[in-house]
């Protein structure tokens, strides 16, 4: 295997001759959306920037408690993203549900992978620790929300069925059982049909970057594999920790659905 190309200033550079192509087509098409994709672009470009010095600067220097406050900024910023995402829409005891299922959720599956599954030397290793963790915590943080969003719009939708099967003598749990599978399934279906499509459709982004590092595939497969079934795990997890705990919230201490 060939070692990685790197790119220059000016390599890089080339590639916004795509950013210019989509501004002259939304421009054409007179679609309103120059000042988004500069803005995205520039922010983009300036965070990766940020982020490589951060990292670079933390690989070097490996310790603990940076490690253990990288994890924690991840966790904050990613509750606070589904907080925002959802704004007037959830509740105080809603919000705490979901804080609390981020937080084990992730945790759980980021400890057991990183020590069972990868064994790494040093538990606070930065190289390992934060780049899964932000895997396992990004893609908990969409499952949670496509969770979050079916729950909502199921215990509204379904509302009077729900109140009928309390007056006919069903639990809480009981009248919210289909509600609370189908928000489960749509929280875990993205992650099932990456997974269909993994290899054939398309090769992952981690994987892609092993390969252009010089990794040769079959190392960079094994750790596609793990990873992702990780990323399905903490999905999984935070999502129904999430339901488990998040219907009761619907719900006063009469058992009943509140308005």
């Amino acid at each position: 295997m060939n070692g990685i190309i790197d790119l220059t200033v000016i390599q890089v550079a080339l590639a916004y001759i795509f950013v210019l192509f989509v501004l002259v087509i939304v421009r054409l098409r007179g679609i309103n959306r120059e000042k988004e994709i500069i803005i995205s672009s520039i922010r983009m470009t300036l965070q990766l920037i940020l982020t490589g010095h951060v990292l670079l600067f933390v690989f070097n220097n490996p310790n603990p408690y940076i490690t253990i406050a990288i994890i924690i900024i991840m966790e904050i910023f990613a509750i606070y993203t589904i907080f925002k995402k959802f704004k007037t829409k959830l509740s105080p005891q809603l919000k705490k549900v979901i804080a609390l299922s981020m937080s084990i959720g992730t945790l759980i599956c980021l400890t057991y992978f990183l020590f069972v599954v990868i064994r790494i030397p040093k538990w606070y290793e930065p190289q390992y620790f934060i780049p899964i963790a932000g895997m396992l915590i990004g893609n908990s943080m969409t499952g949670i929300s496509l969770g979050i969003n079916s729950l909502i719009e199921g215990m509204t939708t379904n509302k009077a069925t729900i109140e009928e099967a309390l007056i006919l003598g069903a639990t809480p749990q009981l009248a919210s059982k289909n509600v609370i599978n189908k928000a489960f399934d749509s929280a875990i279906l993205p992650t099932i049909n990456s997974m269909l499509g993994m290899g054939i459709i398309f090769l992952p982004g981690m994987m892609t970057g092993q390969i252009l590092a010089g990794v040769i595939p079959t190392t960079a497969i094994t750790y596609q594999i793990a990873i992702m079934l990780g990323i399905f795990g903490s999905v999984s997890l935070t999502v129904i920790i999430m339901l488990h705990l998040g219907y009761k919230t619907f719900f006063n201490k009469q058992n009943q659905l509140q308005n």
